[in-house]
């Protein structure tokens, strides 16, 4: 799996890209079902994925990451250097999504691990990110790989219940 950093060119994503990544997210309806962040999960359309992604991308402390694996877009991940709470010094993975015709062949879990590891090497000691309340197995699948549940709030941007998990970043052995 090979990560790279989304740069749009002249502020727009490449029209095959955005076909890849309108694809990646309309492969997980049940994930957009549950969040309600596109108006129809059954048709995720590519202008919605390019406002969806143009916001993140404008954040100063947002990094958009893509994963590939045999030059096929396999997944993305949105991460935030700094919470915009001040009290909380942890980064945060926002986002992270696997097209769903892979999931449950470690993609995520390796797609996770590098996205640490990339917290790690700029001597982050610790992540957080957000699973809301109504998706169980995203639930199941962060605290498989040790992260621990610290509170339940809602989210910034929509209110919806979530629960905010939390993983030490142990330093790998030199």
């Amino acid at each position: 799996m090979i990560l790279e950093r989304l740069v749009p060119a002249d502020g727009a994503l490449p029209g095959e890209l955005l076909t890849e990544l309108t694809a990646l997210y309309a492969s997980n309806h049940a994930f957009h079902s549950l969040s309600g962040e596109f108006p129809d999960p059954d048709d995720i359309r590519p202008e919605q994925v390019a406002t969806a992604l143009a916001d993140d991308l404008a954040h100063p402390d947002a990094e958009v990451l893509l994963a590939r694996s045999e030059g096929r877009l396999i997944g993305i991940a949105i991460t935030l250097a700094h919470h915009p709470d001040p009290a909380d010094p942890d980064p945060w993975i926002g986002l992270l999504m696997v097209d769903a015709t892979l999931h449950g062949r470690g993609h995520g879990r390796q797609f996770a691990t590098l996205v640490e590891d990339g917290f790690r090497k700029a001597g982050r000691t610790a992540v957080r990110l957000a699973v809301l309340e109504n998706n169980p197995k995203a639930l199941a699948f962060w605290t498989s790989l040790g992260y621990e549940v610290i509170a339940h709030r809602p989210d910034r941007d929509l209110g919806r219940p979530c629960a905010v998990l939390r993983k030490e970043l142990n330093q790998p052995p030199a």
